[in-house]
């Protein structure tokens, strides 16, 4: 167990028993793992930041199912907000969970600013664009910080699993993007 899982672990058991300074630390260590992963997963900041609140407080609400012996806190908080975000999916038409992040030109550039844009439109697109399974696990692992046994964890799957998904995730992305490439 590394030395912020450790960390994580005692926040939390300060959180568990009203420590509200405990909870403040763990939001801001995490919060923004948290709120990547749910906007690469559904592409909306708005949703992203909510999701993001209901997972801190699932957690100061359900801390207590955590199983130190099954993983980090970390990989229990992707848990949290990977259901509650495919609650959401499920809530949702297919065309609002497709809308993506408004992005902002900057000053110095705005050809090359735009060509990144498209680019990393393109690229979110894509991830969008693959079944929620594979889309986890590249969000999980390649956007976020999660390893593969916290993902493993978070999706209830062996790691195995998790590098299977990877595999043919990347493939799907690189023939989805090959395909965009070939169309411009």
């Amino acid at each position: 167990m590394g030395q912020m899982s450790a960390a994580e672990q005692q926040l939390l058991r300060r959180l568990l028993k009203g420590d509200e300074e405990a909870f403040a630390a763990l939001y801001q260590i995490r919060h923004g793992a948290i709120c990547r992963f749910v906007l690469h997963m559904t592409g909306r900041m708005d949703l992203a930041e909510d999701v993001t609140q209901e997972t801190f407080l699932a957690l100061a609400l359900y801390g207590r199912r955590y199983d130190a012996s099954r993983g980090s806190v970390m990989a229990f908080l992707y848990g949290i907000a990977r259901n509650l975000v495919l609650k959401r999916m499920d809530k949702e038409r297919p065309e609002d969970t497709a809308k993506l992040l408004d992005e902002f030109a900057g000053d110095e550039d705005v050809l090359l600013d735009l060509t990144r844009r498209e680019s990393v439109d393109e690229v979110r697109r894509a991830v969008l664009s693959l079944p929620p399974l594979y889309r986890e696990a590249v969000v999980l692992c390649e956007l976020g910080d999660a390893s593969y046994e916290d993902a493993a964890l978070a999706l209830g799957c062996p790691v195995g699993t998790v590098r299977s998904r990877l595999n043919r995730a990347r493939a799907m992305l690189a023939k989805k993007l090959a395909a965009t490439s070939l169309a411009l």
